[in-house]
């Protein structure tokens, strides 16, 4: 019997050495531990970074989205100017066409021949400002009005105690515009 005791006893002292043996000692479970906090930490941080980068080309991606929206609107602005304007320059080209017609109907006709040439030349004129005016070219009201220097450009100056101090007193040169835009101001005296 003595000999079946200590083989019990052999057998409960090998289990417990392998029981030991299946619990690491508290140095290594304070490694296993601190290995285990800092892949956390690690995948934390690396998580964060992740999200930053996310963050940054979301970001991106909006300014992005902004900038072509603006452009859009830009070249929508642009588009329509340039409907809006696209006869300013042959306008500007006809303006002294128009002066030419005008000091022509200005000559004191004598002879019948010269009156009916004169009257055919005033049906060209209105031929003319008819075209330009369906265009949108507009004459700048300028005689009797207060000087203003965005339509008018004044060359003379002249005292006239019948009128107020800034009226214009006499149109130099015809100004025109086109819709909104000067394409020649007119020319005046002003009174002092």
């Amino acid at each position: 019997m003595s000999e079946q005791k200590d083989e019990i006893v052999e057998e409960l002292e090998a289990e417990k050495l392998d029981e030991q043996a299946d619990v690491p000692a508290e140095d290594e479970v304070a490694e296993t531990e601190e290995d285990v906090v800092e892949e956390a930490v690690e995948e934390v941080d690396e998580l964060t970074l992740v999200k930053q980068q996310l963050e940054e080309e979301q970001n991106k991606a909006i300014r992005l989205r902004a900038d072509f929206e603006n452009y859009k609107r830009r070249v929508q602005l642009d588009k329509e100017a340039d409907y809006k304007y696209r006869a300013q320059s042959v306008l500007s080209d006809i303006l002294p066409v128009l002066d030419n017609f005008e000091r022509a109907l200005a000559v004191e006709t004598t002879s019948e021949e010269a009156a009916s040439l004169a009257k055919g030349v005033e049906m060209v004129y209105r031929s003319l400002l008819d075209a330009v005016k369906k265009e949108g070219l507009e004459q700048i009201e300028a005689e009797g009005v207060p000087f203003d220097p965005n339509f008018h450009q004044a060359v003379m100056q002249e005292k006239d105690d019948t009128k107020d101090s800034g009226i214009v007193l006499q149109e130099l040169q015809k100004g025109y515009k086109l819709k909104d835009r000067i394409l020649r101001p007119s020319m005046v005296k002003v009174n002092e």
